[in-house]
């Protein structure tokens, strides 16, 4: 029993089935946006159905559009527990928690974790910066659920995000450049806009890290690689439509700034996500419909379940695990 050790993957989770909106939106408002927005808690009943009712309009308007977010993170486990096992066998499990979608809330794995009989936890957040948005939410509910007895708790570690590993920049530098190649037989390297898509960032938020310092870091790190062969390369972050201020340019402003100075084709690349979700499907693409007919436009999508991406993120945990076994 000892050896057992059980990984805690950690993501956002999204809406299944419309109807699920407003639930999702009252959590999120609870865990989420209250980190940077004050609002009265009698409120939050109106303002989930209030968006709601926007994002079912916005999501009706894109063909009745569904997130393939959960079922690429659920692959996304299959495929890390596949790479784990093949050292550990059944003596490690991998378990997926999301941030607001039942029946995968972190109070309710962590009851199915110890029905299981695993006593040692790794939390591991599926997400490429830490930030109190990000690994901070999943690190909340881990603490209110284990808050009546964490005695049950022999050992735990903590995989912090990955967003400086040189293996996962090496990767999203070569599927950025992959993308490129087949441009250069049309434009110079100049003429071509590499837009770095990151998770946006409140200025603002009572004082909590946000990430904004963690994708600065990231940005600059690709771009050192990237700009002395493609000069033109930009941040663009995906802002959230919520008052306050937030991190610039924007995707929409990025791709204007690149087509100012000469671009004749962007390359969008959502560097700040592993997992395909509406904001690297949708967001991006109401920029793109926006610019299309004045530039050439090339989507890349994330790395989701790519084969190196897993052989990595199981190479990334290895360590902590064998620290629980052995101690």
């Amino acid at each position: 029993m000892g050896n057992k050790v059980a990984v805690l993957l950690c993501g956002y989770g999204e809406v299944e089935e419309y109807e699920e909106f407003a639930d999702y939106n009252a959590r999120s408002f609870k865990l989420l946006v209250s980190k940077s927005i004050k609002f009265p808690d009698f409120s939050i009943p109106f303002l989930s159905r209030r968006l709601e009712r926007a994002q079912k309009k916005e999501w009706h308007a894109a063909n009745h559009y569904h997130s393939p977010h959960n079922d690429i993170f659920e692959r996304q486990r299959t495929g890390l527990e596949k790479e784990l096992q093949t050292a550990y066998g059944d003596d490690v499990a991998v378990f997926k928690a999301f941030n607001f979608v039942p029946p995968y809330l972190p109070e309710q794995v962590l009851r199915e974790i110890r029905a299981q009989g695993f006593e040692k936890l790794v939390v591991y957040p599926w997400l490429v910066v830490d930030s109190v948005f990000t690994s901070g939410l999943a690190l909340e509910q881990i603490n209110k659920a284990l808050a009546p007895d964490p005695s049950w708790i022999k050992d735990m570690r903590y995989l912090p995000s990955f967003w400086e590993r040189a293996d996962f920049q090496h990767r999203l530098l070569e599927q950025i450049e992959g993308a490129i190649l087949p441009l250069l037989d049309r434009y110079a390297p100049s003429q071509i806009g590499v837009m770095l898509c990151l998770h946006g960032c409140p200025l603002e938020s009572k004082g909590y890290e946000t990430g904004v310092r963690e994708s600065e870091a990231l940005f600059y790190a690709l771009q050192t690689q990237l700009i002395r062969k493609y000069p033109l390369v930009t941040p663009a972050w995906m802002n959230h439509p919520v008052p306050g201020k937030w991190t610039t340019p924007d995707v929409d402003q990025a791709a204007k700034n690149m087509m100012t100075l000469g671009a004749k084709a962007l390359v969008f690349a959502p560097v700040g996500f592993v997992t395909e979700n509406h904001e690297t499907q949708l967001d991006i693409d109401y920029t793109i419909d926006k610019v299309k007919d004045r530039v050439e436009c090339v989507h890349l999508p994330t790395l989701n379940d790519d084969p190196e991406l897993l052989r990595m993120g199981a190479d990334w945990i290895r360590p902590l695990i064998e620290e629980l076994r052995g101690a």
